[in-house]
């Protein structure tokens, strides 16, 4: 029997799919853009296709339209754990910590060697302020959720078990390369949700992460972490 997916379902997976769709495509242009398209711009359309559309979906996301907005301490301990999350994502690096290799480098540089700011601004926009939303929105709000109850929406975060957790958190690790700080990541953002109810706190904490990182990875040239 063919898998159905509700409306709610369809405009918190589709974002997400048409962000792997495109990581996929990015890896599979030739580096040195022989094709006549530079692979590195492609992020550039993934911000525009993705952020597109959470736009255009927008309205329909009542945990991040009709809630309440995160309290002070709410959003404080959001900060608190995406700099932990950062911190301990760039010390768990070490080989048997990872699973292959990214789908797609980044390397936001010049043949000289030097910065090229607009590649840097695209990436640390997508990974900062787009992706914490569509991600949050897949793994936690959708995919955690629906393995609670496939009519994911009566769900109330509080509510969510251990075992929707762990799965939901599993799934997650498989979509990077750093498995270990996966791991640490996808239970610290699940456990915010789960803790407050309001997805804004685990987005926060994700952008927090994601761009703390971006600057630590400009600043360092660890490019690898991109």
């Amino acid at each position: 029997m063919a898998l159905s997916l509700s409306r709610a379902a369809i405009v918190r997976t589709v974002p997400f799919a048409a962000f792997m769709v495109l990581l996929a495509a990015r890896g599979a242009l030739p580096a040195e853009g022989s094709w006549g398209l530079d692979p590195r711009w492609v992020y550039g359309i993934t911000v525009l296709v993705v952020g597109g559309l959470l736009a255009w979906w927008w309205r329909e996301y009542g945990e991040l339209v009709s809630q309440t907005w995160p309290s002070l301490a709410e959003a404080g301990l959001a900060v608190v754990v995406g700099v932990v999350v950062f911190g301990l994502w760039i010390r768990l690096d070490a080989p048997w910590m990872q699973i292959g290799t990214p789908a797609a480098s980044f390397l936001p540089l010049d043949p000289q060697g030097g910065l090229v700011w607009p590649l840097v601004a695209v990436r640390w926009i997508g990974a900062a302020l787009v992706v914490p939303v569509m991600e949050e929105l897949f793994w936690r709000s959708f995919l955690m959720r629906w393995i609670q109850s496939p009519q994911f929406e009566s769900v109330v975060p509080q509510r969510v078990g251990p075992k929707a957790i762990v799965l939901s958190t599993f799934v997650f690790v498989l979509a990077h390369t750093l498995w270990l700080a996966a791991i640490v990541a996808g239970l610290a953002y699940a456990w915010l949700y789960v803790r407050t109810g309001k997805l804004w706190v685990p987005v926060i904490a994700h952008a927090v992460t994601n761009g703390v990182l971006g600057v630590w990875v400009v600043k360092t040239g660890q490019w690898s972490f991109w």
